[in-house]
């Protein structure tokens, strides 16, 4: 293939010749691991329901069809094409997450899904990687021209979204937006006096969910003190983890699918420990490990500011929301409904996740010759100096 890559000249061969294929690849593989685990953990949650033992398979399998083709068409994408799509799904998405205050399904108390004729669409899902890419480029734009009030749009549009998730509302998505705003504030240049200030404002906000909304107050106490509250589906999961062992208990053979309503989603990392072990488990985790780091890496490279912020954002999503479901699946932090990126069922999540992954790969893409370098103007075109 890399013969073939450097003998062709088409645009799949110009792309394949430029993309991280590693992170392409990785990506592929834990869309390989949402279909294994799919049709492991979902038969048996669909006929507690009362529904087809399929139906969960069927529709993860599309969503996951199509999130493969996000990723590989948005890794396509020009920078400049990314940075416009992200303008255009974040003020579309943004609306769409108002509009669940007024017209979203209701689930265990929160409104943050539009029903739609498939799927349940939740508008912050794809709001996540729109606004990195928003922020990366407002923050870039600013030191631009020194009229352009980019901090101040970025402070502005969080604050937007502060209050729109906090009214649904929907903690965890806060808190993800929140670190990735604050991410994004420090590779921009933020002193460590502000950063200080931001993480105690974010200690001082976590406090305040902790005695505004009861369900914070719930997880945050049960974490705390074991003994105390209904602690089923953790405890659950972590038998999980010790009945699979080393190796699992093989395909099929696990139990916990069977007794946790959430086995297909929130802990589908419970299934694929005791079904196929800690071995598998390990390597999951190496393969987000993989994607984040190796993306981080890359950006040590990278000349373009605006990629830099944009793309440190991008990342630090995407590896906080695989963090926080595996480290609440193994009791390590409170419990959060948070998905597994492209493992737990769910065609919001899958698609979301892909578009971010699609947007770091078109971000971080080698564009040999001329480039557009957005960072360095609103939109100026470098050339590099070949050696002599």
């Amino acid at each position: 293939m890399s013969a073939y890559s450097r003998s062709n000249d088409s645009v799949f061969g110009r792309w394949w010749r430029n993309v991280d294929r590693t992170t392409l690849i990785c990506a592929f593989i834990l869309i390989g691991f949402g279909y294994i685990l799919m049709l492991a953990a979902s038969p048996a949650v669909a006929v507690r329901i009362g529904a087809s033992r399929n139906m969960f398979i069927f529709k993860q399998v599309m969503f996951l069809t199509i999130a493969g083709g996000i990723v590989t068409v948005v890794s396509m994408m020009s920078r400049k094409a990314v940075l416009r799509m992200a303008q255009i799904g974040g003020v579309l998405m943004l609306g769409a997450t108002a509009l669940t205050l007024v017209h979203g399904i209701e689930i265990k108390g929160a409104r943050r899904w539009i029903a739609l004729p498939l799927m349940s669409l939740q508008p912050s899902e794809f709001l996540k990687p729109c606004f990195a890419v928003v922020t990366g480029w407002l923050l870039t734009q600013r030191k631009v021209s020194r009229y352009f009030p980019g901090m101040l749009l970025a402070l502005a549009l969080f604050g937007v979204i502060l209050m729109l998730l906090k009214s649904q509302p929907d903690i965890g998505m806060l808190t993800v937006i929140t670190t990735v705003f604050m991410t994004q504030l420090f590779v921009d240049g933020l002193s460590l006096m502000l950063v200080g200030v931001g993480v105690a404002l974010m200690i001082g906000a976590g406090v305040s969910a902790f005695f505004l909304f009861p369900h914070v107050r719930s997880r945050v106490e049960r974490f705390m003190h074991p003994g105390v509250g209904d602690h089923y589906q953790i405890d659950t999961a972590l038998r999980a983890f010790g009945n699979g062992g080393l190796t699992g208990r093989g395909p099929g053979e696990g139990r916990v699918k069977d007794l946790l309503p959430d086995a297909h989603a929130d802990f589908v990392f419970a299934v694929a420990g005791e079904e196929y072990g800690m071995i598998v488990c390990m390597l999951i985790i190496a393969v987000f490990g993989v994607i984040v780091v190796r993306t981080l890496l890359r950006l040590i490279r990278e000349d373009d500011p605006f990629v830099v912020i944009s793309v440190t954002g991008l990342v630090t999503g995407f590896g906080l929301q695989a963090f926080v479901n595996m480290a609440s699946t193994l009791h390590l932090i409170p419990t959060k409904g948070m998905t597994l990126p492209f493992i737990s069922y769910g065609g919001s999540s899958a698609m979301s996740v892909a578009l971010a992954v699609g947007m770091v790969l078109a971000l971080t893409r080698n564009q040999p010759g001329g480039r557009t370098q957005i960072g360095n103007g609103f939109m100026t075109t470098i050339t590099k100096r070949r050696a002599a």
